[in-house]
């Protein structure tokens, strides 16, 4: 994990030891997972040089670039660390409060992304170099001081809400990209970009390109969404998908949509929706482990020795936030690579895959497959984890219904 604040005026120089400049802010893709994806460099020649991340070959402990590095431009989806995010006000989602951004953590596995941010004392420590020192002073007197970390799925940043960022294409060129690769690219934007694009295409196209995307983004749109609009495109979804769409609504919204409904689909939808006894519910499993954000390694392996001895497997520990939501996932062995001080946020992941409870088989499958995962987390409509449920199961389960 890289904090900005260690990163800010490092020297970069080239492969071969040429001097370029120091390190002045850094570009990251305004999405769900904001990738780094530009470095930029205070030259004596130019205030702000900005080099692709393709181009770095290290950017811990000095910028290092490739011998042949290129120039870039910033693009309408890229905002600027420093001027868009750090020191700026934001949206504390959990807490339902304001809060100042004092670093930014980044994660460099795999590749470089905005982890979070830190908005506690230590993010403001770490600028002067003081974080050491005064931890050791405060361990004396039996205190240890840790950062109030917010991980990216936990805020909503005052710049990305006003929509600065936008994406435009041309209808003929998008008509020509297949719908999953389409939501690949999108998942790679804003939410709000998401919504130009599929304003562009007709609405067959768009509902196949919202049938691909993930369940995160799915969510985020038909919340956006009018109602109307929302029924329009439930209807041009596969039945089995919408109901999982409709799942991570609020009761509220669901029963808006509902009612908009042409007879045929309302019927479909009811069907699947009110199933007594689901396939998932049969075969999901209470056996999984939840952590905090700001957890260290050493606590969260003395969690698994007093709390998961009766456990069948584990493969994956679950983060939640302060209202036991869902915000990410690590592996063990992932877990296993880093030091006993490490908080979990700075390892973990925020792209999560989650099913619901009405969730169909097919569909739960499909997401097993698709992400290659051992077992897949089942959600509440306020991403509370109800449980898992694992590959085989599910396999199993399905292989019967089609006996």
């Amino acid at each position: 994990m890289l904090y900005f604040s260690e990163l800010q005026n490092s020297k970069v120089r080239t492969k071969d030891g040429i001097f370029v400049g120091k390190l002045k802010d850094v570009i990251f893709r305004a999405s769900d997972s904001p990738a780094v994806t530009k470095i930029v460099i205070k030259t004596e020649t130019d205030p702000e040089t900005i080099v692709p991340i393709d181009n770095v070959a290290k950017i811990n402990g000095g910028v290092v670039l490739e011998k042949s590095y290129v120039l870039s431009k910033l693009k309408e989806n890229e905002l600027f660390l420093t001027k868009n995010l750090l020191d700026n006000q934001i949206i504390d989602i959990s807490g339902d409060k304001i809060v100042r951004v004092n670093d930014v953590a980044i994660q460099d596995k795999p590749g470089y992304s905005i982890a979070g941010v830190d908005i506690g004392l230590i993010g403001i420590l770490r600028w002067f170099g003081l974080e050491d020192k005064i931890n050791k002073l405060f361990k004396k007197v039996g205190i240890t001081i840790r950062s109030r970390f917010l991980s990216w799925a936990d805020i909503q940043t005052l710049e990305l809400s006003r929509g600065h960022v936008k994406i435009k294409k041309e209808q003929t060129k998008l008509e020509k990209i297949r719908p999953e690769d389409l939501a690949d690219y999108l998942e790679e934007t804003t939410v709000a970009n998401v919504k130009g694009i599929l304003k562009i295409l007709d609405k067959k196209n768009a509902a196949e390109v919202i049938s691909n995307l993930n369940h995160s983004y799915q969510t985020a749109l038909f919340k956006q969404f009018e109602s109307d609009q929302a029924a329009k495109t439930i209807a041009l979804m596969d039945p089995e998908e919408s109901v999982d769409v409709l799942l991570g609504l609020s009761k509220k919204k669901r029963e808006k949509i509902l009612d908009l409904l042409d007879d045929a689909t309302y019927k479909k939808i009811m069907y699947l929706l009110h199933q007594p006894d689901t396939p998932i519910g049969k075969i999901l499993t209470t056996e999984f482990l939840t952590v905090e954000p700001d957890q260290t390694v050493k606590e969260v392996k003395e969690k698994i020795r007093t709390q998961t001895n009766d456990f069948y497997n584990l493969s994956y520990v679950y983060v939640v936030n302060r209202d036991q939501q869902l915000v990410g996932v690590f592996d063990l062995h992932e877990f296993l690579l880093h030091h006993q001080d490490a908080q979990v946020y700075k390892f973990m992941t925020q792209r999560l895959v989650t099913i619901h409870l009405n969730t169909p088989m097919t569909v739960a499958l499909r997401k097993i497959v698709k992400y290659k995962l051992y077992a897949l987390p089942v959600v509440d409509s306020d991403k509370h984890i109800l449980g898992l449920v694992i590959y085989d199961d599910i396999v199993d389960l399905h292989l019967k219904g089609d006996e």
